[in-house]
């Protein structure tokens, strides 16, 4: 803390004396303090209410309530507010106790200018560091906390609904989505949300490391246990002691690292690489996987159990074409924090841009949007970002989506009949009309298949019946007798 900052501080003095509280407050004035009295609790509460105070030196005894109480008030409404207690016939007990309810010293009357002035200067500096980790603390739920996290869609709401469930827990997570959706982003807010929260997060791409070093980089290794391991290495999973570890695409993990991390997640013990020293730690386990382990699993390239081991809680996270309401959103996200960053004045997409955006696949998902807003900021010369600002690639493929056409107004539900008489119909003649795998296929029970047939016109079922000479023939049946 600079002398300027320290003399800026606002310090409340409460003492029922008024020739101890006068004096006190003339002498940290003096000293260049913004320095006020108060001589009740009552006045103490008012004061502290009325502004925001960096220091309060009160005495234990005052009318209407004892220093105690109003450390107890200032812990409430004022955690950043830094108390000093000062008493005239102090016991080490009653220190004690102060100390314990969160007082930063306890001084007995009379009370020498020095002893007051190097009190004051500590307390501050104190006072000082729980301003910067609040700081920080708003910092790191801004960047990782879920109102980051940008998605109105019912896919993202469900995810958000899942994280906030599952991160107070100590529960192993997988989270399973296409790359560039916010796997990472989403650990991080698992982790943030924890009671880890203080301690590390400790992230490793399992896929950029050499499968040969992997094993190493996570669990660490002995002195000469290979080539070049010119000293003991401490592991990630070390690292990340108390607090968590995300392990991104790890079905990239050799069959002796899957091994080794079902046996970390049974015990929570390890062995570095050519060490015989088990080390045991407290780590919880973010996994991510940007394949189907389950195909992966039948494929025997990742093991069985090991799957169902870490499937504990699964954190699906949907492609951004498949939310695509939230593309406006987003793009506006990323359009305010890139402007805030390069100093630029854009202040919103025009609707052709927005258009173009909703009608792109987006096979980067949300990091290739937002490599595509960062490009707009930096080559748009307007107020306003048009489809000229845009990759020439993306507006090209949004332009070449069927759009729909010659539209009537409707409600929704007629609108969408037609769209799903042919999606119904595609489907029965892909599967030869067997209504079993048709069903199986879109996701629907059988029941539901027959009333939309019905519905549709499409329960007169094309048969397939052998004619004289090669070939077949189509005639209609009606179903029943």
């Amino acid at each position: 803390m600079t002398a300027r900052k320290e003399q800026s501080a606002a310090i409340l003095v409460v003492d029922d004396d008024r020739i101890i509280l006068d004096s006190l407050c003339e002498f940290l004035r003096v000293e260049g303090y913004q320095a006020e009295g108060a001589a009740s609790f009552a006045e103490a509460v008012q004061a502290i209410d009325r502004r925001p105070i960096d220091l309060i030196i009160s005495d234990v005894n005052m009318p209407g309530g004892n220093g105690f109480e109003l450390l107890h008030v200032v812990r409430k409404r004022s955690p950043e507010t830094v108390v000093v207690m000062m008493t005239g016939y102090g016991t080490i007990e009653s220190a004690v106790e102060a100390i314990k309810m969160g007082a930063y010293d306890y001084l007995t009357k009379p009370i020498i200018d020095d002893e007051m002035r190097v009190c004051v200067q500590r307390a501050l500096a104190q006072q000082a560091i729980l301003r910067e980790n609040r700081i920080l603390k708003q910092t790191l739920d801004l960047r990782f906390g879920l109102e980051n996290v940008v998605g109105h869609d019912y896919r993202m709401l469900k995810v958000f609904d899942l994280v906030e469930s599952v991160a107070p827990s100590r529960v192993t997570v997988l989270i399973l989505g296409a790359s560039g959706t916010g796997k990472s982003l989403i650990a991080k807010v698992v982790h943030q949300l924890s009671g880890r929260a203080a301690k590390p997060f400790v992230e490793v791409s399992c896929g950029a490391i050499p499968e040969t070093l992997l094993e190493s980089e996570l669990f660490g290794h002995a002195r000469g246990a290979f080539t070049g391991a010119v000293a003991n290495k401490a592991g990630k999973f070390k690292a990340a002691d108390g607090g968590t570890i995300f392990l991104d695409e790890i079905s990239t993990a050799s069959p002796a690292l899957q091994v080794k991390l079902l046996r970390f997640l049974q015990s929570h013990q390890f062995e570095p690489v050519g060490s015989n020293k088990t080390e045991t730690v407290d780590v919880r386990v973010i996994l991510a996987a940007n394949v189907d382990l389950e195909a992966e699993v039948k494929a025997g390239r990742f093991r069985e159990d090991l799957f169902y081991r870490i499937n504990v809680v699964a954190i699906d996270m949907p492609g951004l074409y498949e939310r695509i309401g939230d593309v406006p959103l987003l793009a506006r996200h990323f359009l305010n924090r890139f402007c805030a960053e390069m100093g630029r004045g854009i202040l919103d997409f025009d609707p052709e841009a927005v258009a173009a955006l909703q009608r792109y696949r987006w096979p980067g998902n949300v990091r290739e949007l937002e490599n595509v807003v960062e490009r707009a900021v930096v080559l748009c010369k307007t107020q306003t970002i048009g489809v000229q600002d845009l990759p020439t690639k993306l507006v090209s493929s949004a332009a070449a989506e069927t759009p729909i056409a010659d539209y009537q107004p409707q409600s929704l539900k007629d609108a969408m009949e037609e769209p799903e008489r042919r999606i119904l119909e595609a489907a029965l003649r892909a599967n030869d009309w067997n209504r079993q795998l048709t069903a199986e296929q879109l996701k629907i029970n059988r029941t539901t298949l027959y009333k939309k047939m019905k519905h549709h016109g499409l329960d007169l079922e094309p048969a397939r019946v052998p004619t004289p000479g090669a070939g077949f023939k189509i005639v209609t049946r009606q179903n029943g007798p």
